[in-house]
């Protein structure tokens, strides 16, 4: 009993890469959820996977769950899942929804491109509902590039790829430049807060403290304080600890890493200094952790992960 329980606990999530179709090496998938469910494996029924290309997703009808990053999301008809490279998500019971999966490489935009379309804000919200000033154009967009994709053959291979890579580029474009709500926009975060964010998201493994951000950006720890809860609604403490513990959810989900070796990565001095972390931020130990989320996992009745075609 106690080594079948050792080895369910042990598996690993998959880090799924991605690999085009043949023909298309342009980096784009695009597939309805029907073809999506055709190449589900029983053997990855329910498991959560980390892959390390872009998902979209819309629903042109029905319901679907998802949880992204251990955030759990409810799908509907003109709404937009985005799932990001890195993110572990699960999937809900794919019978109950129809709609329209985007997969991606993020090489296959320029750079340019990619840094007006937001593709590397870790921060971004995985779901969004376009207003209706939008929504059409949007849809648009997703349909012209399901065609190109399926119009293989028409075009030069090489002139494909370009319009596959332009009309994706429309699209992204669109989603992350809606219209804003009637109440009105929300606040634009100002320069302190983008410029802790970031010195967050590169040095969290290795401070926690936020009067080494306040030193290395040249801020006081009061102004960080000031900009944190600004910004994001809580404290500057309370910012780097969310995301020290977001990154141990994810290897402690993700991969097999000793609790002792996350310690070691997240720079916590002992392994007992990490547990008493993470179970302070969390109500659970790393090692209930990640077999609840194991266990969880291996249930039927939980989402499943898809296999991308090889």
């Amino acid at each position: 009993m106690m080594v079948k329980k050792r080895h369910d606990f042990s598996r690993e999530i998959p880090a799924v890469p991605f690999a085009a179709p043949a023909g298309t090496p342009a980096g784009v998938e695009v597939m309805s959820l029907a073809e999506l469910r055709r190449r589900v494996c029983e053997d990855t029924l329910g498991r959560p996977q980390r892959p390390d290309f872009h998902h979209l997703l819309t629903l042109s009808a029905g319901e679907l769950r998802h949880v992204v990053d251990f955030d759990g999301c409810t799908l509907r008809p003109g709404s937009w899942l985005w799932v990001r490279p890195g993110q572990v998500q699960q999937w809900g019971d794919l019978t109950k929804a129809e709609g329209t999966l985007i997969l991606f490489r993020q090489d296959v935009l320029d750079p340019a491109t990619a840094t007006a379309a937001r593709v590397d804000d870790p921060y971004a919200p995985a779901v969004t509902v376009p207003l209706a000033a939008d929504a059409e154009a949007v849809m648009l967009a997703a349909e012209h590039l399901s065609r190109e994709f399926w119009a293989l053959g028409q075009l030069p291979l090489d002139v494909h790829v370009v319009a596959l890579r332009h009309l994706l580029a429309v699209l992204l474009l669109r989603l992350s430049h809606l219209t804003t709500p009637p109440a009105g926009p929300a606040p634009e975060p100002d320069e302190t807060y983008l410029r802790f964010r970031d010195a967050v998201e590169r040095h969290f493994t290795t401070t926690r403290r936020v009067e080494d951000y306040a030193d290395m950006l040249g801020y006081s720890s009061r102004t960080l304080a000031r900009a944190s809860l600004a910004g994001a609604g809580i404290s500057a403490k309370e910012f780097i600890d969310r995301r020290v513990v977001l990154e141990a959810k994810r290897r402690l989900a993700h991969g097999d890493e000793t609790a002792a070796q996350i310690s070691d990565h997240l720079g916590f001095g002992t392994p007992s200094q990490f547990s008493k972390y993470f179970t302070q931020r969390t109500g659970s130990s790393p090692i209930d952790f990640r077999k609840g989320i194991r266990g969880r996992a291996g249930d039927e009745s939980q989402p499943t992960a898809p296999r991308i075609r090889r």
